[in-house]
Order: C-alpha cells, then sequence, then structure tokens
C-alpha cells in the first residue's frame, strides 16, 4: 500500500526546526516535531478537559447536541488543518492553536467574559485571549520544572490573537507585535478566521436545532438561501436535519475555498521568502471581498436573531448574575476561596493579585461548576 507523500512546507510556512523556543530550555523531543509536543500537551490539559463544559452559545445543560467549546475547538481545528495543508503552512501548529485558542474562556460564553471583565475593571481587567495564554503559561501545573505548560513561542503567539497595547506592553517578546503592528506568522492568522467559519456556521445550525431560528428567517439571508437551493436541487425533496446539514457544509466549504484561494492570490503578491516577510507584510490569510461581505451579513444575522434573542438574553442575564455576585463574594471574603487562591495582605498590590486569583479561579469553572457554587455561596439548603 502506498502513502502519500509528506507535504512540503512553503519557506514561509513554520518550520519547527527554526521555532523561536521556550520560555524553559527542554532537551528536543525525540519522537515529534516541537509543535507536535505542543498539541499534545494542550489535548492533556486540565483545561482543555473543562471545554466539554463550557458553553459556546447554549448554556450545558440547555441540551446535549449543543456545541461546546471542546467541540467547537476540534471544529475550528479541522477547518484550519484542512487550509494549511493547501497553503503549504504548518497543519501542526495550526492544530495546537486551534485547541487552545478558547482555554482561558469563561463559563457562560461572552455573557461570562464581558462581566468578568466588568468585575474587574479595576484591577486590569479580563481579556479571554490573554487569560488563554495565562492558562498555558501559568496556571497549569503538569510539571515539575515549570508553571503552564511551556509551549513554543509561536503557540503562543497563535493564542493571543488579540490583545490591548497595555496588556502587550507587560507581555516582551510575545506582546510585541502589538506595539509595533506587524502580524503573527500565517498559521495565527488562519486559526483566526478557521474560528470565524466554525461558529458562523455551527451557530446556525444550533440555532435551528434550538428552534430560537427558522428557516423562513434565514431563507432571508442570501448566502443561506443560495447553498440551500443548491442542495435541494441536487437531492430534490430533501427536508428536515438533512436539508440542514447538507446547506451548511456547503457553506462551509464556499468559505474554505474562498479562504484558500484568496490567500494563496496575496501571497503569491507579498512573495514573502521567510516568517519574517509574513511579520512585517499586512494581514495575507482573509476572505476575497465579496465573501467578507457575505460573511459580516451572516454575523449581523446571527447577533440579531440568535445572540439577542430574548430567550438567549433571559440566559445571558443569568450568567452575568452568577459571574457578578461569584466575583464579589469571593473578592470581598477571599476565604471563601480554595487556600490555593488565597493571597493574604491588604495593599493595593496584594488587592490587585487577589482580585487576579479570583478571576482565574471564576474562569477556570466550567458552566455547570458555576451554577453549583453560587448554590453553595447563596442557597441555605446547599451545603
Amino acid at each position: 500500500m502506498t502513502q502519500d507523500a509528506p507535504l512540503q512546507l512553503a519557506p514561509y510556512a513554520a518550520h519547527a526546526a527554526n521555532s523561536a523556543g521556550r520560555r524553559f530550555p527542554e532537551p528536543a523531543p525525540g519522537s515529534r516535531t516541537e509543535f507536535q509536543r505542543d498539541r499534545d500537551r494542550i489535548v492533556h490539559s486540565t483545561a482543555f478537559r473543562r471545554l466539554e463544559y463550557k458553553t459556546q452559545v447554549f448554556v450545558n445543560h440547555e441540551g446535549d447536541l449543543f456545541r461546546t467549546r471542546l467541540t467547537h475547538s476540534i471544529e475550528v481545528a479541522q477547518i484550519a488543518r484542512s487550509c494549511a495543508r493547501n497553503l503549504r503552512l504548518n497543519e501542526d501548529l495550526v492544530e495546537a492553536i486551534s485547541l487552545a485558542h478558547d482555554l482561558g474562556h469563561t463559563p457562560f460564553g461572552h455573557a461570562g467574559q464581558d462581566e468578568l471583565n466588568s468585575c474587574m475593571k479595576d484591577f486590569g481587567g479580563f481579556e479571554h485571549n490573554l487569560q488563554s495564554l495565562r492558562v498555558v503559561d501559568d496556571l497549569e501545573q503538569h510539571y515539575g520544572a515549570f508553571d503552564g505548560l511551556n509551549l513554543t513561542f509561536e503557540t503562543r503567539e497563535g493564542i493571543l490573537k488579540h490583545c490591548s497595547l497595555a496588556n502587550a506592553r507587560q507581555l516582551g517578546a510575545i506582546g510585541q507585535r502589538f506595539i509595533d503592528k506587524k502580524q503573527p506568522g500565517l498559521e495565527a492568522q488562519l486559526a483566526n478566521l478557521a474560528d470565524e467559519i466554525a461558529y458562523n456556521n455551527h451557530d446556525i445550525d444550533d440555532g435551528l436545532r434550538s428552534g430560537l431560528l427558522t428557516l423562513a428567517q434565514l431563507g432571508e439571508v442570501d448566502f443561506f438561501a443560495r447553498h440551500q437551493r443548491e442542495a435541494e436541487q441536487v437531492y430534490p425533496g430533501i427536508t428536515g436535519r438533512r436539508a440542514i446539514n447538507e446547506t451548511v457544509r456547503r457553506m462551509i466549504n464556499a468559505l474554505i475555498v474562498d479562504l484558500i484561494r484568496t490567500s494563496q492570490a496575496n501571497i503569491a503578491a507579498a512573495d514573502p521568502k521567510n516568517i519574517g516577510d509574513v511579520r512585517n507584510a499586512p494581514p495575507l490569510i482573509g476572505f476575497s471581498e465579496p465573501m467578507r461581505q457575505e460573511a459580516a451579513i451572516l454575523k449581523r444575522f446571527l447577533r440579531q436573531n440568535l445572540y439577542r434573542h430574548y430567550q438567549v438574553n433571559r440566559m445571558t442575564s443569568k450568567a452575568r448574575r452568577i459571574i457578578a455576585e461569584l466575583f464579589a463574594a469571593f473578592n470581598a471574603q477571599a476565604n471563601l476561596l480554595p487556600p490555593d487562591y488565597q493571597v493574604g495582605g491588604e495593599d493595593d498590590d496584594a488587592r490587585r493579585r487577589q482580585a487576579r486569583q479570583v478571576a482565574d479561579y471564576i474562569a477556570g469553572m466550567t458552566d455547570r461548576y458555576a451554577m453549583r457554587e453560587h448554590r453553595r455561596l447563596f442557597m441555605v439548603e446547599e451545603l
């Protein structure tokens, strides 16, 4: 049996042998590349396992068939690897970034993140991308020689896809690109857009499954309607879940094909010779302008009809209240926290560090654990 020939990476791709290295030097992995080691460490991390019970749009207890942060991250990795192969980029690196990009996300999705950021406004704020980096740099405790997972610079760079300038100035080399207005490697750029492709399309699927969206509503979005008609032409009389799945997969394919073709054209025009040229160029991974506009219309539709649906708003309101009350209680009485999260001290620095520990504790919770902790603190019948 013959096997596919190994893919030769483009010169402007990230090459594991030329990695900028790890924060703490380690012996080279014997049977893996550096980026494969990163991916394996992420998959075995505690934070990765917790993603199974963290919200995407629908809170975990609302149904077993909706996406979670874990299934979302796996879908992002699949899309990113497929595109990376076509662009001759490093599949192992793009997979590692994709699997790690949501490790710092709070319970209850964006509602939890927004509320925790509000709670932390006097203590440096809360950014989930920065928290994901904090998870892999400091919070995971698996190794005797260092805190965190000690990932490569390239994986850490891809995880930190957004960062305020104030925080970037405190991060050293990993934050310097935000100050210098330079780009990350192409694998990081690709993982970012694979994330967008995944959540836009699976939110449609979950929205329909939940009944919060209808096919009639989506029929007003040309991008959806066009692929729905195509599915019906190929499979006359198709209905139900088959029709939805055939439509959504065509939408995903259209976005992926456009992303690959546009990115190939951008790369050819810029003609980067190495990853340094990529960092100094404008963003090279992207959609064509017509596809970018269609994706923007789809995102606007989801924001108006799903993310702001009154039933989602009700859960969002509950989620924000849970996060706010947990933060207030823990920050006022640190002795309510597990001992590892108690800082001690009364000066401003100690209070700031204690608030960050509270944020770390809450951000690490799953949806159901946050609800359980809230009951333990505020319900008399709970212990």
